[in-house]
C-alpha cells in the first residue's frame, strides 16, 4: 500500500457519479447518474458524488452546486459528504511524485504543436529532455502491452494505449492535474470498487487501468452506459448547454431515464420514492442497452 494513499476498505460495493461543473446536468447526465446509483444501491452498496472541478478554465460558476441540487431533487443523494476534487490536489501531487520516483513517469518538454498529426506521443522525452528544452508537462510511461477488461455492459474490451495515445499527460503544462491521474487517485481514496459511467469515457479506461498498475493497485470493475445523443447523433454535452434537466418534473425525468436504461416502470408507480424503490428491486445491468440512444422526445 502506498503510504500517501489511505484507501477506505469496505465489504460493500462502492460506486460514484463524478460530473465536471462545465454546465448544468442534462438528460444524458441523469441517465449516467441513475445507472451508477442503481447498480450500487441495488446490492446494498455506497453511492458517492464527486464534483470534478480541477479544471478552472472550463468551470461554469455555480454549476457544481446546481448539479448536486438537481441530483437531490431526483432522489439521488450521496451516501457520504459530496467531494470536491480540487480538495485532493495535494494527494494528486504526491501520486505524481511517487510515479516520477519509480520511473513510471517522466518530464516532457513537448508542446501540442510538436506532436504528430495523429496526436500519439512519439516518446521524444522518454530518455531525458532534449538539449535546450525545459520541462512543461509530466507523462506516464506506456508500454506496448494491450489492456483488457470485461465491461459489464459492453462486454470484453481490448485497448492499445501505446497505439492510441502513447505516453500520456498526468500533469499539464499549465500545472493543472490531468483528468486521467486525478480520477484514479480519487477513486482509490474513496475505495471505489465499481465504475459505471457513460460510454464516452470508455476510451479513458485503458489509460486509467495503466495508472492503477503504475501505482501497484487493482483497478475497479467497469460498466459503460449508452450515450444519449441529439438529432445529429452528437452526445449531449453540459459545456454546450444541451437540454438542461427541468427540476420541476423529476418524476417524469426518472421515468424516462429508467426506460432508456432498459427498465421501463409500470404506470402505477408514480412518485420519485416509488420509482427508485421499484428500480432498485428490478435492476439488472445485463438489461441495459449497449448502444447510443437518441434524445427521447418520446419514451425510449
Amino acid at each position: 500500500m502506498k503510504q500517501f494513499l489511505q484507501v477506505k476498505s469496505s465489504s460493500k460495493p462502492i460506486g460514484r457519479f463524478a460530473p465536471s461543473p462545465t454546465g448544468d446536468l442534462h438528460f444524458g447526465s441523469l441517465v449516467a447518474a441513475l445507472g451508477s446509483f442503481l447498480n450500487i444501491r441495488s446490492r446494498g452498496g455506497e453511492w458517492l458524488v464527486r464534483v470534478e472541478n480541477i479544471d478552472p478554465p472550463r468551470e461554469v460558476e455555480g454549476a457544481g452546486l446546481r448539479q448536486i441540487e438537481t441530483l437531490e431533487q431526483h432522489g439521488l443523494i450521496s451516501d457520504r459528504e459530496v467531494v470536491w476534487q480540487i480538495d485532493s490536489t495535494g494527494l494528486h501531487k504526491q501520486a505524481i511524485d511517487y510515479l516520477l520516483k519509480e520511473k513510471q513517469a517522466f518530464h516532457c518538454a513537448c508542446t501540442r504543436a510538436e506532436l504528430p498529426p495523429n496526436g500519439v506521443y512519439p516518446g521524444t522525452c522518454r530518455q531525458g529532455l532534449p538539449a535546450g528544452k525545459s520541462a512543461r508537462s509530466i507523462r506516464l510511461r506506456v508500454n506496448s502491452d494491450s489492456v483488457e477488461f470485461d465491461d459489464a455492459i459492453q462486454g470484453h474490451c481490448v485497448q492499445l494505449p501505446a497505439n492510441n495515445c502513447g505516453d500520456f499527460v498526468i500533469r499539464r503544462a499549465d500545472g493543472l492535474i490531468a483528468y486521467q491521474l486525478a480520477v484514479v487517485v480519487d477513486d482509490i481514496k474513496a475505495g471505489v470498487t465499481e465504475v459505471v459511467r457513460g460510454f464516452d469515457l470508455i476510451e479513458s479506461t485503458g489509460r486509467q487501468i495503466l495508472v492503477y498498475r503504475a501505482l501497484g493497485l487493482t483497478p475497479p470493475s467497469y460498466g459503460h452506459l449508452p450515450l444519449i445523443t441529439n438529432d445529429a447523433g452528437r452526445k449531449l454535452s453540459k459545456s454546450d448547454n444541451d437540454d438542461p434537466i427541468q427540476n420541476g418534473r423529476p418524476e417524469d425525468n426518472i421515468r424516462l431515464a429508467l426506460a432508456c436504461l432498459g427498465h421501463p416502470p409500470p404506470t402505477s408507480v408514480a412518485t420519485i420514492a416509488e420509482l427508485l424503490d421499484w428500480a432498485l428491486t428490478h435492476w439488472r445491468i445485463d438489461q441495459v442497452p449497449n448502444g447510443p440512444l437518441a434524445w427521447p422526445n418520446q419514451p425510449c
